[in-house]
């Protein structure tokens, strides 16, 4: 039921399915649930007020994952450190080869679409005014 409220085309559609959402974890004696889900709804549909080609990027967390996967895997390794810093040393020089590779310098936003939505909205304010 939650992967329904995200996979609504847009804000208000996504606001919809939540309440019918809610009103069928009410109806299934969910009342916690439901509380939990009316409570959190807006900050949880935050990311929709983006450009919709960002969505999957801003309400997942890969790249941290990732980064956190890659400092794991690179610590097993070594197995057990001497003191903090030279485990410190490990990650930090993990974090800077990744910075320094492609893998780094990867585009994970294309801004293009934020600038074309702001442009958009001052467009709309200006003809208001």
């Amino acid at each position: 039921m939650l992967k329904a409220i995200h996979a609504q085309e847009n804000k208000a559609a996504a606001k919809e399915k939540a309440k019918s959402v809610i009103f069928r974890l009410r109806e299934m004696k969910l009342n916690k649930a439901a509380d939990k889900l009316e409570n959190g709804l807006e900050e949880t549909l935050t990311y929709m007020e983006f450009p919709s080609e960002h969505w999957l990027r801003i309400r997942t967390n890969n790249v941290i994952e990732r980064v956190n996967r890659e400092i794991k895997r690179r610590t097993r390794v070594i197995g057990t450190f001497p003191d903090g810093e030279s485990a410190l040393m490990l990650v930090c020089a993990r974090l800077r080869y990744i910075a320094s590779n492609d893998w780094g310098k990867k585009r994970y936003l294309n801004m293009k679409h934020l600038t074309d939505m702001l442009a958009e909205e001052l467009y709309c304010e200006a003809k208001i005014s």
